[in-house]
Formats: C-alpha cells, sequence, structure tokens
C-alpha cells in the first residue's frame, strides 16, 4: 500500500495530498513526497479550491460528494480526506493518471 493512503477496518480511506491551486487545469501531477499532487484549476479563495477538489475526486471515483470528505487542511496546500465507498485498488491507480 503507497503512503499517500490508508485503508481503515471499516473500508474509509484516508488520502493525503499536495494541492497546487490556481493552475491552467485540473489534473493529477503524480507524488509529492508522501503525499499525491493535484493541479486544481480553482484560485485558493473562499474554500473554492476546497469544493473542486471534494468534486474532482467524487467525479473521478464515480462516488457522490457526500463521500469525501475534507478532514484537515481547510488553509493549507497539504489536505487530508476520507473516501468512503470506494476500494483502495481504485483509489492506488490514481497516482498512474
Amino acid at each position: 500500500m503507497s503512503e499517500w493512503f490508508r485503508q481503515a477496518g471499516d473500508g474509509r480511506i484516508t488520502l493525503t495530498l499536495h494541492i497546487q491551486p490556481g493552475a491552467k487545469k485540473t489534473e493529477f501531477a503524480g507524488l509529492h513526497g508522501d503525499a499525491l499532487k493535484i493541479r486544481l484549476a480553482a484560485p485558493p479563495v473562499d474554500g473554492k479550491a476546497n469544493e473542486a477538489l471534494v468534486r474532482f475526486l467524487a467525479d473521478v471515483l464515480d462516488l457522490p460528494k457526500s463521500a469525501v470528505v475534507l478532514k484537515s487542511g481547510q488553509t493549507s496546500r497539504r489536505k487530508v480526506l476520507e473516501v468512503s465507498g470506494s476500494d483502495s485498488a481504485r483509489i492506488s491507480a490514481l497516482s498512474g493518471i
């Protein structure tokens, strides 16, 4: 299992992400230390980047937005999210996109 995500016994998966807001387009950018880097087209103001991040991950994983929760890092580039209803194989594949 990768360092940037962990699966709990109840099936929830915790993701450690490094976010680059204000990019030209929203995309995965590979690994950044022990985190998965994601470039977001949304600006880092008024929570727009956080909303865009949750929406982007929910869309990619084909989950409802309510299944992706920002646990920490509301004002930081380093964020921890919790995902419910997905499996570790799908999550692991994200780093290779």
